[in-house]
């Protein structure tokens, strides 16, 4: 009995496990190894009815354009999956997070552009992963980290990369194939593939390569060109259809032993077109760098930038960098770039950058060097000018000048009024004149030193030798100044450059009030065009009003004429009257021939008592006067 039991459950798990297959999709379900294949089948998606034991799944040559979180939830037990040769141009992150016993992914012939670090993740056992023949421009660099120590075989081929993620590639140890052809890749870096031991196929051919460095593992190991006779511990490169520049870098791969000549030179212009493998190790030159242009003797003051330039020519082209007076090599800083060009850009000069820096090319073939000068002229301090016995104790202040807050105002205008001059001050600015008492010869700039009495930092303004005068901008309102003018000239006794105080002066900006005055403007201007609007508004008001009142007026006379009709011929031109009077008389004989006894309506009494009131003008000649007619009943 249990064993019919038994058996029966198992033919009910065996019928279900039958039912569970997608539409138009042939379901293999031969033990221990379930397959499903949906090739050629229109999906548009990934089927929804899929068993979750499918160890291979197959959905290629479809229409499928996004593979999403759900699609592959719980199948655990998924070794095989192939999406090629859809339209997938999404992948959504986490979305083989459950595929963690995954070989192989087949993705090649998609519209993929771009892989993260997302969307990928969770394929620890991943071997094979095929990306080929896609839109791929970028790939992440973490895109490869749950499976860099499993991963096989990896094909990138047939993209638009120009970028590799070459730290990710250096650590694929246990790879065996990598391909990397058909794409944008313009430079590989050396040693990149040193620790790639298992690696015995790197196709390279029709990228833009001009040169492929030596690389440790080409030299520890034979290289063939073919993988057909090749023996197992050998390595197939292809890097052919690259724009190959054939100099000296490239002598360690003509020495290789080759069994094809079908690379070809692309410059040299003197090695143009020719084979590669036919042409002798001779021709492989280099030529040494030459310093080709360079600058001259910069002059800086302290805290300037300056630009440096160094050109060189060479074959290879020569890489340039800088050493300062001090022998050290500059490294990219806040204060310091060096450009791969040549040029150097220092943001801040120092009074020790002062002297000679050497500009050094190098290549493969040598080196050049070539040194610029460089002057930096100290800022303007106390302790090199004339005045370094009257300076006070430091204070709010940090100008060189004896009017301090507390001291004489009389003091400060005696010494400066006849060499500095500060008019038109405002609230934020204020104009500052010098004049030279003496002749400064070879005056190179003026040099405008100032800070406020509540302010540490000290400001410097820099002024052509050919004015004398300058506006200062952006000054805090109501706070006191201190402010000194020094020339700066060429000390014809050294090489040096000098300086010398002009004179100093101290003033106060105004407090800020006159912004307030425009404001109340503003307000008032406001209320005035809000009364003005008020005035106008009531005016129409009234005047509706009045309007109203005239026409409930005039309402109230026309119903009361309605009602009661009296003094018609008062307001008509007479013709109206006289019709109405001649109306009024038929009806009056009307009336009369009726008997005695008749009784009349209240309508046609009210109508007797108008005709009554009417004056009936004489259709005579011989009378003028009005008759009136009486139809009292």
């Amino acid at each position: 009995m249990k064993n019919t039991i038994f058996w029966i459950f198992t033919l009910i798990a065996g019928i279900a496990t039958a039912q569970i297959c997608p539409k138009r999709c042939l379901c293999q379900n031969l033990a221990p190894s379930l397959a499903i294949l949906c090739a050629k089948t229109g999906l548009l998606f990934v089927p929804s009815v899929i068993d979750r034991r499918t160890v291979e799944l197959r959905l290629t040559d479809n229409f499928i354009t996004i593979i999403r979180r759900r699609d592959f939830t719980n199948m655990t037990r998924l070794l095989h999956l192939t999406l090629s040769r859809n339209t997938i141009s999404l992948i959504t992150p986490h979305t083989f997070a459950d595929l963690r016993g995954l070989r192989a992914l087949h993705l090649d012939n998609n519209r993929i552009l771009s892989m993260g670090d997302e969307q990928l993740k969770g394929l620890l056992n991943l071997r094979h992963l095929i990306l080929s023949n896609n839109q791929l421009n970028t790939i992440s660099p973490g895109s490869f980290h749950d499976f860099v120590g499993t991963l096989e075989d990896l094909d990138l081929s047939y993209n638009n990369l120009v970028e590799i993620p070459w730290q990710t590639i250096s650590k694929l140890t246990n790879v065996n194939s990598l391909s990397l052809d058909h794409n944008l890749i313009e430079f590989v870096p050396g040693g990149v593939f040193t620790n790639l031991h298992k690696l015995a196929r790197l196709d390279m051919t029709s990228n833009k390569l001009k040169t492929i460095p030596p690389d440790p593992l080409f030299l520890r190991i034979p290289v063939y060109a073919k993988s057909k006779g090749s023996p197992l511990s050998s390595l197939v490169l292809g890097f052919g259809g690259n724009p190959l520049h054939c100099n000296c870098e490239l002598l360690w791969l003509r020495r290789l032993t080759r069994e094809d000549d079908l690379e070809t030179c692309a410059s040299p212009h003197n090695l143009l077109g020719k084979y590669f493998w036919s042409i002798s190790e001779e021709e492989f030159m280099c030529d040494p760098p030459v310093v080709t242009h360079h600058s001259g003797h910069s002059f800086v003051m302290e805290g300037e930038g300056v630009v440096l330039k160094c050109k060189a020519v060479g074959d290879p082209e020569p890489s340039i960098h800088w050493v300062s007076p001090e022998g050290k090599v500059f490294s990219n800083s806040s204060r310091a770039i060096s450009y791969e060009n040549g040029t150097l850009e220092i943001s801040i000069t120092m009074v020790r950058d002062s002297g000679s820096f050497t500009c050094i090319a190098s290549n493969t073939a040598g080196d050049a060097t070539a040194s610029v000068e460089l002057s930096v002229s100290p800022l303007p301090h106390p302790s090199n000018t004339s005045q370094r016995g009257h300076r006070l104790d430091r204070g709010p202040s940090d100008i060189l000048i004896q009017a301090k807050p507390g001291s004489s105002q009389n003091e400060s205008n005696s010494h400066s009024e006849r060499k500095v001059i500060t008019a038109q001050l405002s609230h934020n600015s204020a104009v500052v004149q010098w004049f030279l008492d003496r002749n400064i010869p070879g005056i190179r700039m003026y040099q405008v030193q100032y800070n406020s009495s509540a302010d540490d930092s000290l400001i410097y303004r820099m002024i052509p030798p050919n004015n004398q005068s300058f506006l200062l901008n952006d000054l805090a309102p109501g706070r006191e100044y201190d402010l000194c003018v020094l020339a700066v000239y060429d000390d014809g006794m050294t090489s040096l450059t000098a300086t010398r105080v002009v004179g100093c002066a101290h003033f106060s900006t105004k407090d800020e009030v006159g912004q307030c005055q425009p404001l109340h403007t503003q307000f008032l201007g406001g209320t005035m065009i809000i009364i003005i609007g008020g005035i106008i508004v009531a005016s129409v008001l009234v005047f509706i009003i009045i309007l109203m009142i005239r026409y409930k007026v005039y309402s109230g006379q026309e119903e009361g004429g309605k009602a009661r009709v009296s003094n018609v011929y008062s307001q008509t031109n007479g013709q109206q009257a006289l019709a109405c009077a001649n109306s009024c008389a038929k009806l009056t004989g009307a009336f009369e021939e009726l008997p005695l006894s008749t009784d009349f309506t209240t309508e046609e009494k009210a109508l007797r008592g108008v005709c009554g009131t009417i004056s009936k003008p004489d259709q005579g000649s011989d009378h003028t006067g009005k008759q009136r007619m009486d139809l009292n009943i």
